[in-house]
């Protein structure tokens, strides 16, 4: 087996809001108030992980029944957006070096 496929297993690809593809490594999901949220973080052309910053999307199902996509979205809540954060920082406080 490829090696290489292992390590794509866990991208996502995300168009901006200009349309361009961006890849994200998926780093978990979290649910919060009956909601789910994903944690990724930006992977650079190179495939190496980025330094720096998460990022929270709410995870929202589309209303086409036929279709099994779901959508991500920004959380405009700072609130929700740090709880879920919170959490993510405590399940992978072994795994991540956390800057406050």
């Amino acid at each position: 087996m490829d090696e290489n496929n292992e390590e794509l297993d866990n991208i996502v690809i995300l168009n901006d809001e200009e349309g361009n593809e961006v890849k994200f490594e998926f780093l978990d999901l979290i649910e919060l108030d009956d909601e789910e949220y994903v944690v990724l973080l930006p992977v650079t052309e190179e495939g190496e992980e980025e330094e720096g910053e998460v990022v929270i999307l709410k995870v929202e199902d589309n209303d086409d029944e036929d279709s099994d996509e779901e959508s991500y979205v920004s959380i405009e809540d700072e609130d929700t957006l740090n709880k879920v954060f919170e959490i993510f920082k405590e399940k992978f406080k072994d795994d991540f070096d956390f800057v406050d």
